[in-house]
């Protein structure tokens, strides 16, 4: 199983776009999230360093500059989108990366908290 660091780059982004309010609360994430066709023309236009501020996970091993290296994506590289960092959390807790899980459930409450998300009562 490959093993992950936290992209502590990408954490740091992502607060920034949460306080500066570029989040989408409500999203069909396995509509929205970067194919790639749309990773590759990110690349085109913004190159490896703005890529990777989009993927809260680095596996272990590969070089910088290749998709392999980046994972657990969480917006569609102009917003986070609240369904990007769920599905982080859930795919980290799956397969036991807790390092990212909690970074990614860490952005979570920040965006809920942001947003006026208030919790559940039940």
């Amino acid at each position: 199983m490959a093993k992950y660091e936290v992209n502590k780059a990408a954490v740091e982004y992502a607060r920034g776009l949460i306080e500066a309010r570029q989040y989408v609360l409500d999203s069909d994430w396995g509509e929205v999230q970067p194919d790639a066709e749309a990773q590759n023309a990110f690349l085109d236009k913004h190159g490896w360093e703005q890529y990777a501020l989009w993927h809260l996970g680095l596996t272990v091993g590969p070089n910088d500059e290749t998709k392999a290296r980046h994972a657990f994506v969480y917006g569609d590289f102009r917003r986070v989108h609240r369904t990007g960092l769920i599905a982080c959390v859930y795919r980290a807790a799956e397969w036991r990366h807790k390092d990212v899980e909690l970074a990614a459930h860490d952005l979570l409450q920040q965006l809920d908290a942001k947003s006026g998300l208030e919790p559940s009562s039940d």
